[in-house]
């Protein structure tokens, strides 16, 4: 198992999958072809989970890890008593929307001072590590196969293949080597025929293909590079022949060390894919949004039927329901946190508050990109309609406990949402539609909101109805524009959650029993809506500071997992959307707030 934490990991993709690379050099979690297929390195949850290892021979005295500029390219120094040597890694992306795209992991080590051995270990483990890659020595490299496996290793060192295929080597200043492993379908042969000059240029095009990328972004503001650092993370975790958007890269990471939430997220959450497709819209990339609305749209035309509502809480990136959530019993956990989950059990949940995340991401692209066709305004009134028959009942919210269904207030407000924008996007653009009964709905829900969502003795907006919980989801209220951010209800409620929520900028999602054993860290999603509700509240010094104080619980590349724990360790699946388009969104409007 690595032995390495969370938080220094790196992460590098091509737009269909991704994989994490330690700062000691290893790669320990990749999944082939795509982000939800079985992984083939997963030492991040078990040492015989395969791994690809690249280090120096000698002691190291000091490792670092950073990206080359405004780009998706890694590179991990190794300092040594003998010198210094880089590995760059990175998966070529050289165009947008490649129909020749192949997926490759190339790893190119160049010796920058002094002379310095190296060694290398490529242990390929099939499906989680429930199957064996047989390595076969190939003029050139290594061909690995298994089931619904077929890899290619090319390399410019000789390579033993006598147990684990392995490589020893010698770096003076000035020299590289490569080493490139190709994807490719089960039962094929892989490219071996390795070119030193063609790895160049697949190095010089993929930097060229993220600068060009960011070049269109339209912030400019004081955080640039931190701002920029989740564009491309976010941009790293798209799907781009669906155009979905996944929740994260990983799967099986804990929220708490030895506890049991370890889900797997390498799926579509509608909600985070909402939110990511406003942060996008917000940065300039219409692109990915009308890929993403694309994708989004086909959801809207089947919908399904059953208790849960036209919409799934969260989809395959093909759309397709995710796979039933069941352990990998054989695997430990990272830091023997079982079980390791696959699939996820929340597909199916009643999460009624998706409605209005959806809705109004579709507004905004319908306001700011290049609009919605009448047949996506149908189906989404064939989806309000459902809302309306359905906004007022018992659901499992957004956060997605396993401890039964409540009348939640985030559920509420945005099933308000909902039907506000539909409202909107009817009256701006002249779009026929049940004006009348959509108003009568979001005003009931408005009045039942303020009435039973309120506790007056509190002074808070509260969970669930009839209940003293405090949830940082209603961080969001005059965000989504419900209620100006100097509604007094609304302050008072800020700092009910400053006081029993925030430890310094840190903030909780909730302090109540769900269902599931243990406790968790704070949530840095939830910590970036504290900075924005501070803004927008008016208090600029205090969420300036939270903001800058929230950067320093980056890892060393400005990268997020899910949650931070008691000793700022980076906890759950990583990095995560979620906190990338929150810290987006929270940069962008304290930025114009402090102008």
């Amino acid at each position: 198992m690595s032995d390495l934490p969370i938080a220094e990991h790196g992460l590098i993709g091509d737009l269909r999958s991704a994989a994490l690379v330690g700062t000691d050099g290893t790669i320990d979690w990749f999944c082939p072809r795509r982000f939800d297929a079985p992984s083939v390195f997963a030492a991040l949850l078990d040492g015989g989970g395969g791994h690809w290892t690249m280090a120096p021979t000698c002691e190291v005295a000091a490792r670092s890890q950073f990206y080359f500029p405004d780009s998706a390219v890694l590179v991990t120094r190794f300092l040594t008593e003998h010198g210094i040597v880089e590995v760059q890694d990175f998966m070529p992306v050289l165009r947008r929307d490649d129909p020749d795209h192949h997926q490759r992991l190339v790893r190119r080590v160049v010796g920058v001072r002094g002379t310095v051995g190296m060694r290398t270990e490529i242990a390929p483990r099939p499906d989680y590590a429930r199957s064996d890659a047989i390595a076969k020595a190939v003029p050139g490299g290594v061909w690995f196969s298994g089931d619904d496996l077929a890899l290619g290793l090319g390399a410019t060192v000789g390579i033993d293949v006598s147990g684990d295929v392995t490589a020893g080597f010698v770096l003076d200043e000035g020299a590289s080597e490569i080493f490139v492993l190709d994807v490719a379908d089960a039962g094929a042969e892989p490219p071996v025929d390795l070119r030193p000059t063609e790895v160049d240029a697949l190095f010089d095009a993929t930097v060229v293909f993220w600068r060009g990328w960011l070049a269109t972004s339209s912030y400019t503001g004081r955080w640039r590079e931190v701002v920029h650092r989740s564009a491309i993370t976010l941009k790293l975790l798209t799907h781009e022949p669906s155009g979905a958007v996944v929740a994260a890269p990983t799967m099986g990471l804990p929220e708490q060390l030895g506890g049991e939430r370890n889900w797997d997220y390498r799926y579509v959450w509608l909600r985070d894919a909402a939110f990511s497709l406003y942060a996008l819209l917000r940065l300039g990339f219409t692109a990915e949004a009308e890929a993403f609305v694309g994708w989004l749209t086909d959801r809207f035309a089947a919908p399904r039927d059953g208790e849960s509502g036209p919409l799934r809480v969260m989809y395959t990136i093909d759309g397709e329901p995710p796979p039933d959530e069941g352990p990998l019993a054989h695997l430990a956990g990272y830091r023997d946190s079982a079980p390791v989950l696959v699939g996820n059990g929340a597909g199916d949940q009643l999460q009624l508050d998706v409605y209005g995340e959806i809705i109004d991401s579709v507004y905004l692209f319908d306001k700011y990109g290049s609009g919605i066709s009448h047949g996506d305004w149908e189906n989404l009134c064939v989806v309000i309609d459902w809302l309306r028959e359905h906004w007022d009942q018992p659901d499992e919210g957004i956060w997605e406990t396993r401890g039964g269904r409540g009348d939640h207030v985030y559920s509420r407000l945005m099933c308000w949402v909902a039907l506000e924008r539909m409202i909107r996007m009817a009256r701006r653009r002249g779009l026929p539609g049940d004006l009348t009964g959509w108003t009568t709905t979001r005003d009931e829900i408005y009045r039942q909101i303020m009435d039973k969502g309120w506790d007056a003795e509190r002074g808070a907006f509260v969970q669930r109805y009839g209940s003293t919980t405090l949830d940082a989801s209603l961080l969001l209220m005059p965000m989504v524009k419900f209620v100006a951010p100097t509604e007094p209800r609304f302050l008072s409620t800020l700092d009910a959650i400053r006081n029993e929520l925030v430890v310094d900028t840190l903030v909780f999602r909730y302090d109540a029993a769900d269902g599931l054993d243990g406790d968790e860290g704070t949530f840095s999603m939830c910590s970036f809506w504290y900075v924005e509700a501070l803004t927008r509240a008016g208090r600029l010094d205090d969420a300036r500071v939270a903001l800058e104080k929230m950067f320093t619980y980056a890892n060393h590349l400005g990268l997020y997992a899910e949650e931070i724990g008691l000793t700022g360790d980076q906890l759950g699946n990583f990095p995560q959307a979620f906190t990338h388009l929150s810290l987006v969104s929270a940069a962008i409007n304290l930025d114009r707030a402090l102008r």
